[in-house]
């Protein structure tokens, strides 16, 4: 039987947009302005999804984090305007959900200005019932809250709702929050990654989400 879903909240860095050219341009600008070395690709990557402040804490001494987290906002504001593109369907899907009357939240370690500059951009932000951001509550995922705030906001059963995300924390959070759960390996962690969490569904990209809803 399959299952029946009203509200579906998303994951948005990996999940829905492409960011990590953006992010990657606003690391590496910092790191040459504090005469640090740049980062690959990859490790950058593999560092998101945790907010910006754990993003650049691995990489500078903790007397230099404010200043580089300064540096790294400045210089974000604009890249996101620039450089951050939709995933494959991404934005499709939502054309289609808000069309079929379901409920549409984001859920993201995203600090909130910048999740608003981004989707306003981009022009989905009309689309979403509910925005919450890792900033706007005590604990970022993978504590269930950032989930159950959203259940508070927005009135509906545990068992009609999916959260979808990239990331093995999307996974995790879901599972806390007692949700059902949609892994999509188009971001931070890989699909074996991914597998290891067990979440409800697994899919290279977004576009089963069609069929399942």
């Amino acid at each position: 039987m399959q299952d029946k879903f009203s509200l579906i909240i998303f994951d948005l860095d990996g999940t829905l947009v492409n960011s990590y050219p953006a992010i990657i341009d606003s690391f590496n600008f910092t790191m040459a302005r504090l005469g640090l070395r740049k980062q690959t690709n990859i490790v950058i990557k593999r560092a998101v999804g945790w907010g910006d402040r754990a993003l650049l804490s691995p990489f500078v001494k903790r007397a230099q984090l404010d200043r580089a987290l300064a540096i790294y906002r400045r210089h974000h504001r604009k890249s996101l305007l620039k450089k951050v593109f939709f995933m494959p369907y991404a934005k499709n899907l939502l054309r289609y959900l808000h069309k079929k009357k379901y409920k549409l939240a984001i859920a993201t370690n995203r600090p909130n200005r910048f999740t608003h500059i981004l989707l306003k951009n981009l022009g989905i932000k009309k689309y979403f019932d509910y925005i919450l951001c890792k900033d706007q509550i005590r604990f970022g995922k993978p504590h269930p809250s950032i989930i159950n705030k959203i259940l508070r906001k927005i009135k509906v059963n545990k068992n009609q709702v999916l959260y979808v995300g990239d990331m093995t924390i999307d996974i995790r959070t879901g599972k806390k929050a007692k949700v059902k759960t949609f892994a999509v390996a188009t971001g931070s962690s890989t699909i074996g990654e991914l597998g290891k969490e067990h979440p409800d569904y697994l899919e290279k990209n977004l576009a089963k989400l069609f069929k399942i809803l």
